[in-house]
């Protein structure tokens, strides 16, 4: 398995290299804000009414969709609010500094224009499938939007892809995490925490995106709200070191992180490249995974739904992963080990922050709803780009192999299919990002003509005058 592991973690240095995906992936974003005149601050007030009040167009006749705006957006939000802001956001903290979470921040700002394309799009272009679901995305935005070999290319491409990185990323790596945790704070063998997981899994995804949706609707919020509410007890009982940590978060973004007991210290470079890296896999914008979760919702125009879906983004990096840094930092906890203990470091702020053992007891739970959430997000991205390439009846095949295999990752040792994992999300932003630079004049055209002539109903949440 040695040259399996080398190459992949060759091909992962070279993916997700400074060189290569996280320069294109911010471009992208940076360029996208521009072309949309800042959509995600001028219609930040609309997207948001449109997601947690209105909820859906559902009301309206003949609109095409399965399940609401909110639904869409839970989906979203399962699938990208995982370990990942809780380990991911602890790593960029260690290996950049406190300065790291600045470039989380401002990958998630641009990132949400990003989103809004992704989602744009993935309405724009979807289709009605042979069950009469909707099924959309990159693959099919690639294929039908950009005409000739090379949108089929592009499109085939990422439904490969995207068909293997759910069983890894989305899958085996997110039970996995649930098993370790589980028998870390309460001795349950993995082999049983695997049954558990299973069994949760098949009740929900055999049921497609209508049961995906009411599920993650429900739980999404509540999961959420508690990570949230143990972190902000942190916060609370340490409110004095809340503006030194924020201080030096912004102070050490553009100036590097000196060596303090055992943080090694961390220039302005490495701040940028690993607090960009981890926003990225934070909150998935650009791989192209939120216009696949879009394209289900019903929605009477693409522009409300992709509103929607940048709140995504919103929540999961500029809500979710603020708390954890800051407890991270105002906790010191950073500076008390090197890399190899950052996956330890969101625990033992907690543990430090709060009274008895209710720290590690708040991260376990999180962990077990952010990674079974993912878990449930991905199986519908896997499932559709098995759907574009083998048709319908390749559905149910997928769903059985899929809660089989989370089997497996709560029982398996996974160092390779972590990096397997970071490559075939690379191969998914890949032609994702090309797809949506050369459709980037139809989003800007069409999001301007819906806002030139948009509903009365939008008028009341404005923002500013186009």
């Amino acid at each position: 398995m040695k040259p399996v592991d080398d190459f992949l973690t060759d091909a992962s240095g070279f993916i997700w290299g400074p060189w290569l995906l996280i320069p294109l992936l911010l471009l992208t974003g940076l360029y996208l804000t521009v072309l949309l005149r800042g959509i995600q601050v001028r219609r930040f007030r609309l997207a948001f009414w449109l997601a947690f009040i209105k909820r859906s167009d559902a009301d309206k006749a003949d609109v095409a969709g399965d399940i609401s705006h909110y639904q869409a957006l839970a989906t979203a939000l399962a699938a990208t609010v995982g370990v990942g802001n809780i380990a991911g956001v602890a790593t960029a903290i260690a290996l950049g500094g406190p300065g790291a979470v600045v470039w989380m921040w401002f990958t998630g700002m641009v990132g949400m224009a990003t989103k809004y394309s992704e989602a744009f799009l993935g309405v724009r272009f979807r289709r009605t499938d042979a069950a009469g679901e909707q099924s959309g995305g990159p693959m099919h935005y690639l294929r039908r939007g950009i005409k000739g070999p090379l949108g089929i290319f592009l499109g085939g491409f990422f439904a490969i892809a995207g068909a293997f990185a759910a069983f890894g990323i989305g899958n085996m790596t997110q039970a996995n995490a649930v098993a370790a945790n589980v028998k870390d704070e309460w001795g349950l063998d993995p082999a049983i925490t695997g049954v558990i997981i299973t069994v949760l899994t098949a009740v929900v995804i055999l049921g497609g995106i209508k049961s995906i949706g009411r599920v993650t609707s429900a739980f999404v919020p509540m999961m959420i709200v508690l990570y949230i509410l143990g972190a902000a007890a942190v916060l609370a009982l340490n409110i004095g070191e809340v503006p030194a940590a924020i201080g030096l978060i912004f102070a050490d973004a553009f100036t590097g992180t000196a060596a303090t007991g055992g943080f090694a210290g961390a220039g302005v470079a490495a701040a940028i490249q690993y607090g960009v890296a981890r926003g990225i896999f934070s909150n998935e914008s650009g791989l192209g995974t939120g216009g696949i979760a879009a394209a289900a919702a019903k929605t009477t125009h693409p522009v409300r739904q992709a509103l929607v879906s940048m709140t995504q983004t919103f929540i999961d990096t500029l809500i979710v992963v603020s708390f954890t840094a800051l407890t991270i930092v105002v906790t010191g906890v950073w500076k008390e080990g090197g890399k190899d203990e950052a996956a330890t470091f969101t625990g033992r702020a907690f543990d430090a922050g709060l009274p008895g053992e209710w720290g590690s007891v708040i991260v376990t739970v999180s962990v077990i709803f952010f990674a079974f959430s993912t878990l449930l997000g991905w199986s519908y991205y896997g499932e559709r780009c098995m759907e574009y390439l083998f048709g319908r009846r390749a559905v149910l095949p997928y769903r059985l192999i899929f809660i089989l295999v989370a089997y497996v990752g709560a029982t398996t040792t996974l160092t390779t299919v972590w990096t397997f994992s970071d490559v075939m999300n690379g191969l998914m932003a890949l032609p994702n990002l090309i797809g949506l630079l050369i459709l980037s004049p139809l989003v800007y055209r069409e999001t301007r003509e819906y806002f030139r002539n948009r509903p009365v109903e939008d008028e009341r949440v404005r923002t500013t005058k186009e």
